[in-house]
């Protein structure tokens, strides 16, 4: 814009330390820069955080946190590495250089949306364990561990929002002899 280039690294991070490595890694990659403006989303523990690195406060950092919770992305960082290109732009003109860039990032990616999962305890007879492992691909979750005794128990990754279809269709494929249990996330 009028000059500056803003290059967009997004990078998937589960904590504020790995968030702070990639924000490191990536100005030392890019020392040049004018400025490395950035912001990350959390999901657990929830937390958002936001810096403009020196431009005007308020001008890049938070519209960087608005694509990435407009766009509801939650585990990332966003970096916006801005190249000055001698024309001064303004505040108005910086948030709708940093948020646009982030957003024509986002827009292009391929990103999965957050889904609160649960993780349960199933078990049931042998003879439904074809079905119901068919049933966990279904709703998209994952099985995390099986163990195989005189009958099955399989530890279930499911969106927490799938809960309720999960056990009717379970309780219908092993005419009610299946338990489900929810298990701590330790």
């Amino acid at each position: 814009m009028k000059g500056s280039r803003f290059l967009v690294a997004l990078a998937p991070v589960s904590t504020e330390e790995a968030a702070k490595e990639f924000l490191q890694q990536t100005r030392s990659e890019i020392p040049g820069a004018s400025h490395h403006c950035w912001a990350w989303r959390l999901a657990s523990p929830a937390i958002e955080r936001a810096g403009d690195d020196g431009e005007p406060s308020g001008s890049a950092g938070r519209p960087i946190l608005a694509q990435l919770a407009g766009n509801d992305v939650v585990d990332v960082i966003a970096v916006v590495t801005r190249f000055f290109g001698g024309t001064k732009l303004g505040v108005g003109g910086l948030v709708r250089a940093y948020g646009g860039a982030v957003g024509e990032a986002l827009a292009t990616t391929n990103l999965v949306p957050y889904r609160n999962m649960e993780t349960l305890s199933v078990r049931y007879h042998h003879s439904a364990d074809r079905s119901v492992e068919d049933l966990v691909d279904e709703l998209a979750g994952t099985t995390l561990d099986v163990v195989y005794t005189a009958d099955v128990t399989r530890i279930v990754s499911i969106a927490g929002e799938d809960h309720e279809r999960f056990a009717a269709r379970l309780g219908d494929l092993t005419s009610g002899q299946a338990t489900i249990e929810e298990q701590s996330c330790a």
